[in-house]
């Protein structure tokens, strides 16, 4: 291998980094007593409510699939639903104030985790790292599924 010792190519590296994050969305939200997929309902609803269409969009969930996990959010009593003022015929799913908070928690607290995986980075390095992520997820049109962190970057 040479000097190309420990590297690895892009496809690779991403697939990799996608299973690593989602260990540690995993791990953080069992430690909430919720599922992972509840997680991500939760972070997507703290930007805005959405109408079902629109969750099922951004969460890229089949309308049955999404039906359920917000049954299960709703009787956990994180989300609830309600009726739409433009559309009488539509229901928007928006947090509780548990729901809201446990959100916020979880979400902090994944950032948290998710940051450590970079810790072995410099600063410079995590900013090539974000720019370069970030035109990965704008020029494949990923939805807004996770809030832009506001945690500063370690010195």
């Amino acid at each position: 291998m040479g000097n190309q010792e420990g590297r690895i190519g892009v496809v690779t590296g991403l697939v990799r980094a996608a299973f690593l994050v989602n260990a540690v969305y995993t791990e953080s939200a069992r430690e909430y007593g919720i599922t992972s997929q509840q997680g991500q309902l939760l972070c997507v609803l703290m930007a805005q409510p959405y109408g079902m269409g629109e969750l099922s969009a951004v969460l890229g969930l089949a309308k049955s699939s999404l039906t359920g996990l917000v049954d299960r959010t709703e009787r956990n009593g994180l989300v609830r639903r309600e009726s739409d003022q433009a559309d009488t015929r539509a229901v928007r799913v928006l947090l509780t104030a548990r729901g809201s908070e446990l959100a916020a928690e979880f979400y902090a607290e994944t950032c948290r985790r998710v940051d450590k995986l970079a810790v072995g980075l410099t600063a410079a390095d995590r900013a090539i790292l974000g720019d370069l992520l970030g035109r990965i997820v704008l020029d494949n049109n990923v939805p807004t599924v996770f809030l832009d962190s506001s945690y500063p970057e370690p010195i």
